[in-house]
């Protein structure tokens, strides 16, 4: 939960820079990050698309999911919704395929960190508006408060790991 959490919350709040009513898509968002993922953009006042496989659709609604995608079925790199934040927690998807369902200055976070990704964010950070922004911070205590807030204020449940399935 602790590891889990804290990348959904760094991923959301610093790297993503998730503000109220920002658009923000969670490529994942059945798995243990992206659940937390889902319930912290809510949270901060996202409308929040949730990316997931048929079986876990009714979980990342349940989740607070203002719409769910079932992969199997739309893929939403090719459709015309345009993001302010892609949230890729299963790094399923490159920055090149995401990058035309962002919006102008729209950020793409993944949880994969690869030296081409590295190299593509800091160009592309000197050229475009859209950036891609791979995770690599550090945890601090006051991230593990902030979740913790989060969950004693109710916007963020916990769910046995039994009930949640990767895709």
């Amino acid at each position: 939960m602790p590891v889990s959490s804290l990348m959904a919350l760094m991923g959301l709040r610093d790297k993503g820079k998730v503000k109220p009513g920002q658009k923000v898509v969670i490529n994942g968002a059945s798995g243990s990050i992206g659940t937390f993922a889902v319930q912290i953009a809510e949270a901060l006042g996202a409308k929040v698309t949730g990316v997931c496989s048929t079986r876990n659709l009714d979980l990342v609604s349940s989740l607070g999911a203002d719409r769910v995608i079932d992969y199997t079925q739309e893929d939403f790199t090719q459709g015309t919704e345009r993001y302010d934040v892609i949230f890729d927690v299963v790094a399923k998807r490159t920055f090149a395929e995401c990058r035309r369902a962002l919006g102008p200055h729209g950020i793409y976070v993944t949880t994969h960190i690869s030296l081409p990704l590295l190299l593509r964010s800091f160009w592309l950070a000197l050229t475009s508006g859209k950036r891609p922004k791979p995770m690599l911070q550090r945890p601090t205590t006051a991230d593990l408060a902030v979740v913790k807030e989060l969950i004693e204020a109710g916007a963020v449940r916990l769910r046995h790991r039994s009930t949640l399935s990767v895709g």
